[in-house]
């Protein structure tokens, strides 16, 4: 199932990078997505930074079929590999998020790209549930929280940009 989600900043793609790559800033973000449970490191090796997080949901809201898979919370572990920034201040990541302990990967990009005076963020991947017959209805329901992050990390990025 494709996943795809696209925000604006009115910050230049470099200001975007410096609050979003901070370790105050992803603590933040999975201190807002998760139930109080979470780890985030970000760290740099010559050009590349990587920022990874562990964080742990409720499965409140999921369907029973999605729960009997992780139980009553599950894990999100999440992996972007980020390069260096382009002459225009571009810059693209790697993403790779899966559920630990369940059949369940997102594997896409992250792209910060100028967009006039400000900044575009576009997330585009693919969910993957490996699950035979159901794959497809367990993607949709793991769609919903990935959806969620993302919509709360683009509130938090906007409102320490302003």
């Amino acid at each position: 199932m494709k996943f795809t989600h696209r925000a604006e900043y009115a910050a230049s793609p470099d200001e975007v990078w410096a609050t979003m790559s901070s370790q105050e800033f992803q603590d933040a973000k999975c201190e807002a997505t998760t139930t109080g449970e979470w780890t985030s490191n970000v760290s740099t090796t010559g050009d590349r930074t990587t920022i990874t997080s562990d964080r742990v949901l409720p499965t409140d809201d999921l369907p029973d079929i999605a729960k009997s898979f992780v139980g009553s919370k599950l894990t999100i572990a999440e992996v972007q590999t980020w390069g260096p920034a382009a002459a225009d201040g571009s810059r693209t990541a790697d993403l790779n998020v899966h559920i630990k302990g369940a059949p369940m990967t997102l594997k896409g990009t992250a792209r910060l790209s100028p967009n006039g005076s400000g900044t575009v963020q576009e997330i585009q991947g693919d969910v993957k549930v490996s699950v035979p017959l159901i794959g497809g209805k367990l993607e949709k329901a793991a769609s919903e929280p990935l959806m969620f992050a993302a919509k709360t990390e683009t509130d938090l990025l906007r409102d320490r940009l302003s």
